[in-house]
């Protein structure tokens, strides 16, 4: 894992900044190539460093912070940028798909994102927080964008309406020490070493800083060829061993999970858009029941074995779990062969 020390971000011949970043958190930013410091120019940023000098392209404000070398991202995909824009779904999509019941219900997120924003609260007046993963709002996520005192840095490897700087979470362009708490939701199953993220994570967050992430379990791909791993709840702890832990757990149940199941096992049978949407129609509309049960089950033993996805909030340690001690957190329903 690279070190990186804070840094300033120079301004070549006093060009006003165009990103849009607060000067502070410009304080904080550095090459993602070799972690030195980063000079400002009205279109792009580039490396200090004489033996490395990385450019950056800046498009409409944001800043392309991507290591071409080490990342399955090319800076050059980003100057189209429709081709790396999530886009929003139209008013008649939007509206034709309320009328279709969603069969995905994430039960403990709003309540966890209270958890991690009542925990900065008391450890900072204006705590700066870093979101991975933020073209599309995660379900739950109310608590964390309603809470004015919060300073969002928003970042993610596709343009989208909140997104301050494109970059790759196995190389966040950020000091080490620089945030207050992390985010990242929804974001672990598609990168493709998550322990190299996790790790950037940890360097990132000052001291006791505080970390929430969910993960799938029993899900299917849902990013095509982007979806690359799942976690159970102990592989979810693993992955953030070098965190102290304030919780973990389900998050989405076992019923979403034999939903989603079922919506792809009939998906299975198809191929085409057109034949794939009306499966997904008819799944949905004979299967979202069953989230609902979730409500009864989501703290179960057996849950922890067939959970559609996990959550872990915990705080920057300079301790690692061992795996010995993983072993006795185990909340499932099977009884041990040892």
């Amino acid at each position: 894992m690279k070190t990186q020390s804070p840094i300033s971000l120079s301004t070549a011949d006093s060009t006003p900044s165009s990103l849009r970043l607060s000067e502070e958190t410009q304080q904080l930013l550095c090459c993602p190539v070799c972690s030195s410091q980063l000079e400002l120019d009205e279109s792009q940023v580039k490396c200090t460093n004489s033996l490395c000098q990385a450019c950056f392209p800046i498009v409409n404000g944001i800043p392309i912070l991507i290591d071409n070398e080490a990342s399955v991202f090319a800076i050059d995909d980003y100057l189209d940028i429709d081709t790396t824009t999530l886009k929003p779904k139209s008013l008649w999509e939007r509206q034709l798909i309320n009328l279709i019941p969603s069969i995905h219900l994430n039960l403990k997120g709003k309540q966890n994102y209270q958890k991690f924003v009542a925990l900065l609260r008391q450890r900072h007046s204006r705590p700066k927080v870093l979101v991975v993963g933020s073209s599309i709002r995660g379900q739950g996520m109310e608590p964390l964008y309603s809470a004015p005192e919060l300073e969002l840095v928003e970042t993610d490897v596709a343009f989208g309406a909140d997104v301050s700087i494109i970059c790759d979470g196995h190389s966040l362009p950020f000091a080490d020490n620089s945030f207050d708490g992390v985010v990242i939701q929804a974001v672990l199953e598609h990168v493709v070493d998550p322990y190299r993220c996790v790790a950037e994570v940890h360097r990132v967050l000052k001291p006791e800083g505080v970390v929430y992430s969910e993960t799938p379990f029993m899900q299917q791909v849902h990013l095509g060829r982007y979806d690359f791993t799942r976690f159970t709840h102990l592989g979810h702890q693993r992955l953030f061993r070098s965190f102290a832990e304030i919780a973990s757990g389900p998050v989405c149940g076992t019923g979403m999970a034999l939903a989603w199941s079922y919506q792809y096992f009939l998906l299975s049978f198809v191929k085409s858009s057109l034949a794939r949407a009306l499966v997904k129609t008819v799944a949905r509309f004979t299967s979202f029941w069953l989230k609902y049960f979730d409500y009864l089950l989501i703290d179960r033993a057996g849950t922890y074995d067939a959970a559609s996805g996990f959550y872990f909030l915990g705080t920057k340690s300079d301790r690692t779990l061992s795996d010995r001690e993983l072993l006795t957190q185990y909340k499932g329903a099977q009884a041990s062969s040892f």
